[in-house]
Formats: C-alpha cells, sequence, structure tokens
C-alpha cells in the first residue's frame, strides 16, 4: 500500500471526537517497510532499539465508579513490522476513561494485548498508578551539549554531506543537542526533541553535527523514522565502530516517545524522563 493511501486512512490530520469507552479498533498501524525502504533497508534493518513511549493522562474507573490516575509506560521493538499511529494512539487510550475495570491487573492485560497485536510484535509495558508515585527526576542527556557551538546555519533541509570526522584518532563520545526538530508527516505540526549521540569511533566534527541535526529544521516524517534516518546517515557518513542515536520528543497529546536505535544488541533501556519531558 502507498504511504499516501495508508495515511489516508489514519486519523492522523482529521477531527477524532473523543471516545471514553474502551475501543482497541482506534489503534492504526503503520508498515515500518515503506518508509525504510527509503533509506535503502531492504528487509532486515541493520540497527537494535526500541521506541519508548510514555503517557502522563491515563485514566479509568474502578469497580465502584472513582476514577484513577495513572502513567503508564510502553515498550515497543524497532524490529516490530508496525509503529503505532501517534493520534490513534492517544485516542485508544483515552477511550479507558470511561471505563469500568476490576483490577490493574486487568487494564494490563488489556494494552499488552490490544498493542502487541497492533504492532505484531510483543510491547512490554507498565502502568503505575499516581498514588504509588512517590517522586520523579528529571536530568539531561549525558554527554557534551553541542548547543553552546558558535556556527552560522544556512541550511535547513537534511543534508548528510554536511557531516565530517576529524582526523583518524579513535574516540568514544556522548553528545546531544536540544535544538532539534521536525514536522508531522501529514500536519505539519512541529515535533520538538533532544537528540543524543553516542558513538565509537573517529571523532565526528562538532560544528558540522550540530547543522546536520538542525537540517532536519523541514524535514517532515515520524519521530521513529526522523532517529533512524539520522541513525543511517551517520553511520554511512562516519562510519563509527559502535553508534547510539536516541531521540527524546516532547510531549504531545499527553504522550511522549523516545526513539531509541544502535549497532549494540544489547542496548540499555533509559526511562529517566529528560527536563523538556
Amino acid at each position: 500500500m502507498e504511504i499516501d493511501n495508508l495515511l489516508n486512512q489514519s486519523p492522523l490530520g482529521k477531527r477524532a471526537d473523543y471516545c471514553g469507552d474502551y475501543q482497541p479498533a482506534l489503534l492504526f498501524p503503520v508498515a515500518r517497510a515503506a518508509f525504510r525502504a527509503s533509506l535503502g533497508i531492504a528487509e532486515k534493518a541493520p540497527f537494535y532499539g526500541h521506541d519508548l513511549w510514555n503517557s502522563y493522562e491515563f485514566s479509568w474507573l474502578n469497580e465502584k465508579g472513582k476514577p484513577v490516575a495513572a502513567i503508564a509506560q510502553f515498550l515497543i521493538p524497532c524490529h516490530s513490522p508496525y509503529l503505532i499511529e501517534s493520534k490513534s494512539f492517544k485516542l485508544y487510550l483515552n477511550s479507558f476513561h470511561q471505563t469500568r475495570f476490576n483490577s490493574l491487573e486487568e487494564i494490563s492485560s488489556l494494552l499488552k494485548q490490544d498493542l502487541s497485536e497492533c504492532a505484531k510484535a510483543p510491547v512490554l509495558l507498565e502502568v503505575a498508578p499516581m498514588t504509588t508515585i512517590g517522586s520523579c527526576e528529571l536530568i539531561k542527556p549525558a554527554g557534551v551539549c553541542l548547543d553552546h557551538l558558535d556556527i552560522t546555519v544556512e541550511q535547513y533541509t537534511v543534508d548528510p554531506a554536511l557531516l565530517a570526522v576529524d582526523g583518524g584518532a579513535i574516540v568514544t563520545e556522548s553528545l546531544y543537542s536540544d535544538l532539534f526538530k521536525s514536522n508531522c508527516l501529514v500536519t505539519g505540526q512541529p515535533d520538538w526533541a533532544s537528540i543524543q549521540i553516542e558513538y565509537t569511533g573517529r571523532k565526528i566534527n562538532h560544528e558540522q553535527l550540530l547543522k546536520y541535526l538542525i537540517s532536519f529544521r523541514q524535514f517532515t516524517a515520524f519521530h521513529e523514522h526522523c532517529v533512524e534516518q539520522a541513525f543511517m546517515e551517520i553511520l554511512q557518513q562516519c562510519q563509527p565502530q559502535q553508534l547510539t542515536v536516541t531521540g527524546h520528543y516532547t510531549r504531545r497529546g499527553g504522550l511522549d516517545i523516545n526513539a531509541c536505535r544502535s549497532t549494540q544488541a544489547d542496548i540499555q533501556i533509559d526511562s529517566t524522563r529528560l527536563i523538556r519531558q
């Protein structure tokens, strides 16, 4: 199915009535293969990773009709055939809010069943009622911030030719920028993120890397695709021995997404919230 035709069937960019009665049919899957083909990925993706979603507006009614407020976290493996379109995800989660459930276990079971069916892969999750949460630490990304660099920027469309390496010395670095912005594929609304690059290899030119990240400013794609494109282009242009690219997106409609792609199969899941989230 063509990408345009597929998105025409999704709720993205369309008026939606929020429903409070549990409706798993609201979930809308989007095949990853169509977008990865544009990056030259024909079959097995050359990376590992996950999409970590956080929901801050999840609620339902207990068996007595009393509302329960919770924070929920969902981990979708990047090898799943489908990603879950974000607006459909929000509509689906909202459909719990006026529905009675007997237990947290019942809620978790339904979420796991529905989301795994949509993504066509096992989805891990945790639901924490607000009464069980004592505190929450907000941090900055680990590593060196690139945003203090005094650079002149003239390129606002993605250009991997901006990337460059300095010399042949092998280094291990963690770098990040809060200046990343892309746009929704359908609505054109801005998507803001902090992008973190961790690598071992020839030293990547910091100024050029920051210019490259800024060049996504007018790019239109899903969050996951932006991270995969950055990963693939840094891998191809700079040829690091190891590479991990993570996009920590700010929330919209009570949901944020943290997409991570790595050359390492044992990449660790970092669920710590950043200051902007």
